[in-house]
């Protein structure tokens, strides 16, 4: 999963001006994403105790006191970041589900789709996140609503691309119980290579789920 490089100091997806100028707000705004976008990508490689303000405005190749003029601290950068990384990890979700397949191949793609999220690189700069929040008043309110939202919005993608319409009978929490194990594989990812694992793991929840969702239709 490739962040956005910082090759061209103006991303093309900033408006020009009918006169052919950018404005001060656009590069204002141009240089904060790049900020944020390298502040995720210095807890992907360097976690959160090697990511400094320092290193994030080099990443970024912004000066030290543009930086400090929209980030003054590395907390504000931080929660800045958390709300654009569950932006980031939200859309891809949507995007990712709007591809599935169709048909009896549909339930295993929906979970490996799960698993590419709780595997790659943006869930793993999140985790950095969890870690500082635990024991950091400031970002833990922030990191745990955020985390939340992003909960909910991927319960309503499994429940929408599995068809699911009545959530009075276990459909709720048997969709919960996928997202909580597909997670913990991503945990468990963290350390080691778990694929040959995962895959195992999820085929066998894949015929699970289908079981367990053809009862629910047959009690209807």
């Amino acid at each position: 999963m490739l962040l956005v490089g910082h090759a061209d100091p103006v991303p093309a997806a900033v408006r020009i001006t009918q006169a052919g100028r950018i404005t001060q707000e656009e590069r204002s705004r141009a240089m904060r994403e790049r900020l944020l976008d390298a502040t995720i990508e210095c807890l992907i490689s360097h976690g959160w105790s090697g990511t400094s303000t320092t290193l994030v405005s080099q990443r970024a190749g912004v000066s030290r006191g543009a930086q400090l003029h929209h980030f003054p601290t590395k907390n504000a950068l931080v929660l800045a970041s958390v709300v654009h990384l569950s932006e980031r990890r939200a859309a891809e979700l949507e995007q990712a589900a709007a591809n599935l397949p169709r048909g009896k191949r549909r339930t295993r793609a929906l979970l490996e789709m799960f698993a590419e999220h709780y595997t790659g690189d943006v869930f793993t700069a999140a985790l950095e996140l969890w870690v500082a929040a635990r024991t950091d008043p400031e970002l833990l309110g922030p990191v745990a609503e955020l985390e939340a939202q992003i909960g909910r919005g991927a319960h309503r993608i499994a429940i929408k691309a599995l068809g699911i319409d009545d959530l009075s009978n276990g459909s709720r929490e048997l969709v919960q119980a996928t997202l909580d194990l597909i997670r913990g594989l991503g945990l468990a990812n963290q350390l080691t290579d778990d694929g040959a694992r995962r895959k195992k793991v999820l085929d066998a929840w894949a015929a699970t789920l289908d079981a367990q969702l053809g009862r629910v239709e047959e009690k209807k």
